[in-house]
């Protein structure tokens, strides 16, 4: 399996958006092998088509992605914008399409109803890809109408992948349904090991294969044991676990979770500490001296 190393930048709860270029610079300069971008509505995350494209413009090989809430969006605007950002950045771009957060405020944001997101990401992702594939499309469906569609310029990339994340059975099947590849977060090993046997599954079913290579994680790190906040927040989002089972807080602690991540069969981590360092050119230089001899 090819194994790389991304690195997740939560926006200005990590730092200020004006220290954005010089974070990507430290990325591409240590061999990273991209910079990732959750999407939220409230909380501080970057915009994705904006931080991205300047990230684009200011490196050469770093890929970049982000994790886009497609509820809320049109789909000929947001197949354009992704087309057109894939191709500024020489078919760099990295897409996992979320529902976002189960949040009311976010949902609200969102301009959407919480119960129709799923039914809405479901009727968007084929309209997505027949435009990226330059099909002139009509359709009238549930949530758009769409007649004589088509864009142009289109994506570098053929296919332009879509991930997909979540661990609820239903978004297990939707990504073996209609995914290009899969990967969760706040998730241990094993709990992964069974998601990848189900999410292949749901493949199988709609005759469908995901690419081995295409299973990866999102993987929280901490240096040193979890403060009482960090710990209080993961509680709070998986009750069911020990925190220390799903943030390792140690060098060794790291390494040994990345292994048993690819013995369970990912080989995409996207990487992020639990609290921001001082100093985050000091954290990239040792995180990239920890893991990224494992980079093949």
């Amino acid at each position: 399996m090819k194994i790389r190393f991304g690195f997740t930048c939560r926006g200005t709860a990590d730092l200020p958006i004006e220290e954005f270029p010089g974070l990507c610079h430290d990325l591409e300069r240590l061999n990273f092998d991209s910079v990732w971008l959750p999407e939220t509505m409230l909380t501080g995350s970057f915009d994705p088509l904006v931080a991205l494209a300047y990230a684009a413009s200011s490196t050469e090989r770093l890929k970049i992605g982000s994790h886009v809430a497609f509820p809320g969006r049109a789909p000929v605007r947001l197949a354009r914008e992704l087309a057109q950002l894939d191709r500024l950045s020489a078919g760099r771009l990295l897409l996992i399409a979320v529902l976002g957060l189960p949040d009311a405020r976010e949902v609200a944001a969102q301009g959407v109803m919480s119960a129709e997101r799923g039914s809405m990401l479901d009727e968007m992702v084929p309209l997505m890809r027949r435009l990226w594939k330059g099909e002139t499309v009509n359709h009238s469906g549930t949530f758009f109408e769409l007649s004589e569609a088509s864009i142009d310029p289109l994506p570098v990339q053929k296919p332009l992948e879509l991930w997909f994340g979540g661990t609820l059975r239903g978004a297990l099947r939707r990504a073996g349904q209609i995914g290009d590849g899969y990967i969760p977060g706040l998730s241990t090993p094993d709990e992964g090991a069974e998601r990848k046997l189900l999410v292949e599954a749901a493949a199988s079913e709609f005759n469908r294969t995901i690419d081995p290579e295409h299973f990866g994680v999102n993987l929280t790190y901490s240096r040193g044991s979890l403060s009482v906040a960090a710990r209080d927040a993961l509680v709070q989002r998986r009750p069911d676990v020990d925190p220390n089972k799903l943030v390792p807080s140690s060098r060794n602690a790291l390494l040994e979770t990345i292994d048993a991540w690819i013995d369970a069969g990912y080989s995409k981590f996207l990487l992020r500490p639990v609290t921001p360092p001082p100093n985050w050119t000091e954290e990239l230089e040792l995180l990239a001296s920890e893991v990224l001899s494992r980079q093949s």
